[in-house]
């Protein structure tokens, strides 16, 4: 069962404005990773299903943040029918990311007060999403789709939530940008985790970005 329900997953997104997106196929290291996120202030952390018994991998993640980041809350993302959506819920996770918007998908969250956040890349996509009580949409992919996306569907719809991912960099003037368009949150992939830095198994590498994320939403906020 989620730790959190879908209001405080939104909160944690919002306060903080970063969620990383990262996958690795070693449980280890996935644990060292969220670890490392944790300590540089991220509350909400999603792991992708994109390998096989990703799954089982989550499962083991969960239990160790459950202990070592109390106020962490897992999520998981790639997901694209019900039926995995069930799976990752079941194993804990506190919402459903996708790379697209899946009706039938929203149910079996809704259910469970668990969070679903679909892939969109247009207004009527974020309005069919909003209808079905998903109440963060991704606009991916949004190194694509631009800011001008957000700014746009933001001014007859100022009440959406949207989360950004693809594309998105640790850099002062990404994320502004993001920011400043109005998105709730930004997701961050692989420019928060190089591959050589997560071989190296260098995590303070990890714990620093991602404090410097969030002190350029911060500043952004402010302006």
């Amino acid at each position: 069962m989620a730790k959190f329900d879908k209001i405080a997953v939104l909160a944690k997104m919002g306060e903080t404005g970063v969620v990383p997106v990262f996958y690795h196929k070693d449980a280890e290291v996935a644990k060292q990773v969220v670890k490392a996120c944790y300590d540089g202030g991220i509350r909400a952390f999603e792991f992708t299903n994109r390998g096989d018994f990703a799954h089982e991998v989550f499962a083991e993640v969960v239990k160790y943040a459950a202990k070592e980041c109390p106020e962490m809350a897992m999520g998981v993302g790639s997901v694209v029918d019900p039926a995995t959506a069930a799976l990752y819920i079941q194993l804990g996770a506190c919402f459903v990311v996708g790379p697209l918007f899946n009706p039938a998908i929203a149910p079996i969250c809704n259910r469970r007060l668990v969070a679903y956040t679909p892939g969109c890349g247009s207004v009527s996509e974020v309005g069919a999403a909003q209808e079905l009580g998903c109440d963060l949409c991704k606009i991916f992919p949004g190194d694509v789709l631009g800011t001008k996306l957000v700014k746009g569907l933001l001014a007859p719809m100022p009440w959406s939530k949207l989360m950004v991912t693809g594309g998105v960099e640790p850099t002062k003037e990404n994320i502004e940008g993001w920011i400043k368009a109005g998105v709730w949150c930004v997701g961050m992939g692989s420019k928060l985790f190089p591959n050589d830095r997560v071989a190296a198994q260098d995590w303070q590498y990890v714990t620093d970005k991602c404090r410097e994320a969030l002190s350029y939403v911060a500043e952004a906020r402010k302006k």
